[in-house]
Formats: structure tokens, C-alpha cells, sequence
């Protein structure tokens, strides 16, 4: 049994990794999980410059989910390469950095300085956060601006691309045809659906900006779903994410058609729950006999 994925002109390790912004840089949970058993750790967003992120309160709790509107707070490539990079030298997981920006140059500057900068293994390109007030998700809308801002990146690496689609749209197959066409290795499925709470007695939203970024379960079908027709969409990787908090959960992605899975918001209530997941999959890939992952997308080509 090989629980290695193949992505690009590289493989990670296994196939679960933690969702970008839920694990912060990987050191903050060194203590508490074995990494070593962790396919990727996919850090917190990477802009160009620091940003503070948007006004408290950030987080919601919801019926089965978490509503956030963090604003892609980080602390800026250079901040990263200095001061956050050093941490993954040894690591025995894959690190893969979560880029955004707001114009297609900021992109392209940060991978530069990385690529400059960084041993990393790859890059998840952020084009789809719905809780910035500008960038990203006017990117991850438009299939022709992700073809063109893939273009410009892949003509500055050879390291995997895995561009995060939005699950905000009326077809996201064709975001994901225009990811694979423009040169991308993989694209994760997906990121945070658009909601919003109100409070009541107050009678206004409760997040300082309206509205914010819907995980947890309560978007794995969601998830589930989109992963299942970007899979047939495409032929590259697809990662999927969303509400996953078991190996139950990440079964349905694999089967649905998903190479690679990501655990995020179960991240804060059970930082061993990517372990966990990781050995539900080969329990699952042993009793059925089957060699890899891909092997399990078999009963998938059979679906309507």
C-alpha cells in the first residue's frame, strides 16, 4: 500500500494535510501532534506586505460550523522568510505556502521572494477568500483571470501550484479547467462558503464587516458535492476540503474523487483529528484491498 499522492513533479507523503489558517506555520502545534504523520501542512496566507486583519470580533460559532472573518492577517513574505521559514528545514511533512494578494504583481512578488528564499514544496494559491475587502475572491470568480495569474506563476516555478477554488460561483468546473489549463498541478475544493449572522437584539450583522467565511460539517456536503464534479471537470489532483472532522468524512471526498484531503476547522477541537483521519484511510485502503488512493476512485466512474 502506497499512501503517497502525486502531485506535479512532486509527491506528499500521505494524503492529509491541514487547512491553511487552522494550523497556523506548523510550529504552534509541535507539541501536541506528530508531524511526521501529517501529509502537508499548508500555512497561513503569505501577502506581500503585514496585514492586521480585519476588526474583532473574527469568529462565530453556528449550528454545526464556524463563521470567520479574519482578513487574511499575517505577517508579510519577508517576515516569513526571516522568521517562520527556519521552522520547516526539518520537517518531515511537506510545506506548502498559502499565497494571496490583491492584484496579480503582489502574487507574483511574493512567489519570486520564495522561490528566492524558501525550500518549500509547493504553493496554494489563494483566489477565493470571501472575507477581504478586496483581491482573492474577485480572482477565484473569473476563469479568465485565473488563467492569466496561473500563467504568469508557472512561469516562475517548477514547485506544485494547487490553486483554491471558490465554492461561491454557478460553475466551478470551469474555474477548475482554467487553473488546469494555465499550468496548475492540483486545485483544493473548496474554500469557505459566504455567510453571515445577525444579531438580533442589536439588528445588525454580528461581524464587523457583514458577512464571512461558513466551515466546519455543516459545508461538507457542499464540499462533498463540488469536489465530485471539479473531479470530473479535470484531469489534475483534486484536494479536497471542507467539514471534514473524521475518516468517514474524508472517505466520502476520496470516493467522491478527491486525491488529497485537508482538515481545518476540526483542527481547533482535536489537533490529532488529521492522525486520525490518516489512519481511518489506510484502515479503509487495506480491508478493500486497494494499493492507493487513486485505486478508490474506481466505484466513482459508475456515479451519475
Amino acid at each position: 500500500m502506497d499512501v503517497s499522492v502525486p502531485v506535479g513533479r512532486r509527491r506528499l507523503p500521505n494524503p492529509v494535510g491541514v487547512a491553511s489558517g487552522t494550523f497556523g506555520y506548523g510550529s504552534e502545534f509541535q507539541e501536541l501532534v506528530d508531524l511526521s504523520r501529517i501529509g502537508a501542512v499548508y500555512t497561513k496566507a503569505v501577502t506581500l506586505d503585514p496585514r492586521p486583519g480585519n476588526d474583532i470580533p473574527r469568529l462565530i460559532e453556528t449550528p454545526a460550523g464556524l463563521l470567520n472573518s479574519i482578513g487574511l492577517a499575517n505577517v508579510g513574505v519577508d517576515v516569513f522568510i526571516r522568521e517562520k521559514a527556519p521552522f520547516f528545514t526539518d520537517l518531515p511533512c511537506a510545506v506548502i505556502a498559502n499565497i494571496a494578494g490583491s492584484t496579480d504583481a503582489e502574487y507574483v512578488e511574493v512567489v519570486k521572494r520564495l522561490e528566492r528564499e524558501c525550500d518549500l514544496w509547493g504553493y496554494e494559491i489563494n483566489l477565493s477568500c470571501p472575507n477581504v475587502k478586496e483581491g482573492c475572491l474577485a480572482f477565484g470568480t473569473d476563469p479568465s483571470l485565473i488563467g492569466s495569474l496561473v500563467g504568469q506563476l508557472r512561469r516562475i516555478t517548477e514547485r506544485p501550484l494547487i490553486v483554491k477554488l471558490t465554492p461561491n460561483v454557478t460553475d466551478i468546473g470551469s474555474l477548475a479547467r482554467a487553473a488546469e489549463e494555465a499550468g496548475a498541478d492540483a486545485v483544493s475544493c473548496i474554500n469557505t462558503l459566504l455567510g453571515m449572522v445577525v444579531d438580533v437584539a442589536a439588528k445588525r450583522p454580528v461581524l464587523p464587516g457583514a458577512t464571512g467565511g461558513l466551515s466546519g460539517p455543516a459545508i461538507r456536503p457542499v464540499g462533498v458535492a463540488l469536489t465530485y464534479r471539479v473531479s470530473r471537470a479535470v484531469s489534475i489532483p483534486v484536494v479536497g476540503v471542507g467539514g471534514i472532522c473524521d475518516g468517514t468524512d474524508a472517505l466520502q471526498y476520496i470516493l467522491a474523487g478527491a486525491s488529497a484531503v485537508q482538515v481545518g476547522t476540526a483542527n481547533f477541537v482535536d489537533p490529532r483529528t488529521p492522525e486520525k483521519v490518516l489512519e481511518a484511510i489506510e484502515r479503509f485502503l487495506e480491508n478493500e484491498g486497494l494499493a492507493t488512493v487513486a485505486d478508490a476512485h474506481r466505484w466513482m466512474r459508475s456515479w451519475p
